[in-house]
C-alpha cells in the first residue's frame, strides 16, 4: 500500500510539470517556428513583388534605384512575352480542365469501387509525382518522336495516328501537362473523399433521387472544395513547369521558357510584374477555395 501511494503521489507531482511544459511549447515555440518558416518561404516572393516597382537602369533589374509604375503600366512590353504568356495560360487552362475531369473520375473509382488492378493503379498514380522531372521529360520526348516519325517501337493502339499527329509543340506540351497533373488531382480528390459518408447518398435515393441527381445534388457539392483545390494545384503546376516542357515543346515558348531564354541577355521588370500578378491571382484562388471549404458541410463516417 505504501509503495502504491508513493508511486501515485510521484505521478501527481510530475504530471502538472509536463503539462505546463507542453502548453508552453504549444503556445510559444511552435507558432514562432511556423511564422519563421512561412517568413523564410515568402522572402523571394516579397523581393519579386518589390522589384516589379523598381526603376532599374539598363537591361538587368538587379539593383534598387527607386519606385516606379512603368513596368506595371506596360507589363507586356518585351518582344515575345505576350505570345509566351498566352501559350502558358492556354495550356494551363486546358490541362487543368482535362486533368481535373479525369483525375476526379479516377479518384471516385479508386475510392468507391473494388476492381481488379485497383492496388496497381493506386501505385501507378504516384509514379509521376515520385519520378524526377528530367526523366519524365526525356521519356515523353522519346515517345513523341517515335510516334511522330513512325520510327522505333510504336505504342500499342496508336498505330492509326498519322506521322505528323504528335509533332513537338502545343499538342505535346498539353499531353505532358495533363499527364503529370492527373496524379496530383487524384491524390487531392481522394483525400476529400476519404471521410465521405455514403449514408447521405443512400438517404437521397430513399427520398426518390436517382444516381445522377444524387451525384449533382449531394455528392458533388460536398466534394467540390476538394475538386477546386485540385484544379488550382494543377493550374499552378502547369503554368510553372519548365523541365518537362523544355523537352517536349519543340520551337514553342511558354512563359517559363521565355524567361530562361531572355534572362541570359536581360532581366526586365516585366518578369516580376507577370510573376506578381500570377501569384496574386493564385493567392486569391486559394483564399476563395478556403472560404468555400470552410462553409461547406462537414461529413464523417
Amino acid at each position: 500500500m505504501t509503495t502504491a501511494t508513493t508511486t501515485y503521489a510521484g505521478t501527481r507531482t510530475r504530471t502538472p510539470v509536463g503539462r505546463r511544459l507542453g502548453r508552453g511549447i504549444g503556445r510559444r515555440l511552435l507558432p514562432g517556428f511556423t511564422a519563421l518558416a512561412i517568413g523564410y518561404l515568402l522572402i523571394p516572393i516579397v523581393v519579386m513583388i518589390l522589384f516589379s516597382f523598381n526603376d532599374y537602369q539598363g537591361k538587368f533589374n538587379f539593383i534598387w534605384n527607386g519606385f516606379t509604375l512603368k513596368a506595371w503600366e506596360a507589363p507586356l512590353a518585351w518582344p515575345g512575352l505576350p505570345d509566351a504568356l498566352k501559350l502558358s495560360l492556354t495550356i494551363a487552362a486546358l490541362s487543368t480542365l482535362f486533368a481535373t475531369l479525369l483525375g476526379t473520375m479516377i479518384g471516385l473509382a479508386l475510392t468507391r469501387y473494388q476492381f481488379r488492378g485497383r492496388g496497381l493503379i493506386n501505385g501507378l498514380i504516384f509514379l509521376p509525382m515520385a519520378s524526377p522531372e528530367i526523366v519524365l521529360g526525356a521519356s515523353l520526348l522519346t515517345l513523341f518522336i517515335n510516334i511522330s516519325l513512325g520510327a522505333g517501337i510504336t505504342p500499342p493502339g496508336l498505330g492509326f495516328l498519322p506521322k505528323t499527329a504528335l509533332s513537338l509543340g502545343f499538342t505535346t506540351i498539353l499531353i505532358a501537362h495533363i499527364m503529370f497533373n492527373i496524379s496530383y488531382v487524384v491524390v487531392t480528390v481522394k483525400a476529400r473523399l476519404s471521410g465521405f459518408d455514403r449514408r447521405l447518398e443512400e438517404a437521397a435515393m430513399d427520398l426518390g433521387a436517382n444516381e445522377w441527381t444524387t451525384f449533382w445534388k449531394v455528392t458533388f457539392p460536398l466534394i467540390f472544395p476538394g475538386i477546386l483545390a485540385a484544379a488550382l494545384l494543377a493550374f499552378s503546376l502547369s503554368i510553372d513547369d519548365f523541365v518537362i516542357t523544355n523537352f517536349v515543346s519543340g520551337t514553342s515558348l511558354t512563359f517559363p521558357m521565355w524567361v530562361y531564354s531572355v534572362i541570359r541577355n536581360a532581366l526586365p521588370a516585366q518578369i516580376n510584374v507577370i510573376g506578381s500578378a500570377i501569384f496574386l491571382v493564385a493567392v486569391g484562388g486559394v483564399a476563395l477555395a478556403t472560404l468555400i471549404q470552410g462553409r461547406a458541410p462537414r461529413f464523417s463516417r
